[in-house]
């Protein structure tokens, strides 16, 4: 029988880090080989904020035609200039309930918020969290919390992205 794998991706958090560190995107692609080879994916969503923009949507059709669930929340412009638009909460949730269903939780993110969420998961639901994210920007404690961290380098990166 198969590991049982549930993917979830914060899109914004991977797109800016490895932009700033790396100057590159992150390879969907390459990423969706190297965690679902020889497992049973029980659920995937990416999470992502949706500015309407036509580039935007055909990146959320590539992450579908992947085998992803695109999730979108809308980019909110507040008065005094700042902007609001994460998926803390939605992921929080969704990852608690994916557990129940899997051997192994995937989550792309280097967000520190999530360090408190993977350690309740692998202690409740006794599973793997195996956390994706960059090393030089990813928050020690998530790593810390993870059974396993995985660096974003080279091999998940898209070749050639254009600036």
């Amino acid at each position: 029988m198969p590991t049982r794998v549930a993917i979830l991706v914060d899109v914004q958090n991977i797109y800016y880090t490895t932009r700033q560190v790396y100057g590159q995107n992150f390879d969907y692609n390459a990423f969706w080989a190297q965690v679902t080879g020889g497992r049973e994916v029980t659920r995937a969503i990416a999470y992502a904020i949706d500015r309407g923009d036509e580039k935007q949507r055909q990146f959320q059709n590539i992450l579908r035609a992947i085998g992803f669930e695109v999730k979108l929340k809308p980019y909110i412009q507040r008065a005094d200039g700042s902007a609001k638009g994460d998926w803390d909460v939605g992921i929080t949730i969704d990852a608690l309930e994916c557990a129940a269903d899997a051997d192994v939780l995937v989550l792309a993110s280097g967000d520190g918020d999530f360090d408190m969420l993977v350690e309740r998961i692998r202690t409740k639901y006794g599973i793997v969290v195996e956390v994706y994210g960059v090393a030089k920007l990813a928050a020690r404690s998530l790593q810390r919390a993870a059974s396993r961290f995985f660096p974003i380098d080279d091999a998940l990166l898209l070749k050639n992205t254009r600036q």
